[in-house]
């Protein structure tokens, strides 16, 4: 295959319909995905159009970022109460405990009472 020239280069994407154009100035690109970010420092961005559609083409060392899932448990007043009588402990103290343990009720007692031993 023979190279073309930026002459010839430039003759065809006319021909075609098909514009280049380098963004100016980009600072940062951010692609956000269910489970990670994929981040580009002073990346060269380039932007190709088409007939049917616009082309975002990034140039640039990725670094990724895996998100952290935080899980938020609900806990109620009446289980923190219970957790803390049958532990005998204070209120906080069952507090901290069913959120170490995501809420499970006998798990956090059980935690409690081999912690005060």
């Amino acid at each position: 295959m023979r190279r073309l020239s930026p002459r010839e280069l430039k003759r065809l994407t006319k021909r075609y319909g098909i514009s280049f154009e380098e963004l100016k100035d980009v600072s940062l690109v951010k692609i956000v995905t269910a489970d990670s970010e994929i981040i580009f420092e002073n990346p060269t961005v380039t932007i190709l159009k088409t007939a049917t559609g616009t082309i975002y083409q990034i140039l640039g060392e990725p670094i990724v970022k895996e998100k952290k899932i935080e899980e938020t448990v609900e806990i109620s007043e009446e289980d923190v109460e219970l957790v803390a009588l049958q532990a005998g402990v204070s209120l906080d103290e069952a507090r901290k405990a069913l959120i170490e343990t995501k809420g499970d009720l006998a798990q956090a007692i059980l935690l409690l009472r081999s912690r005060s031993k």
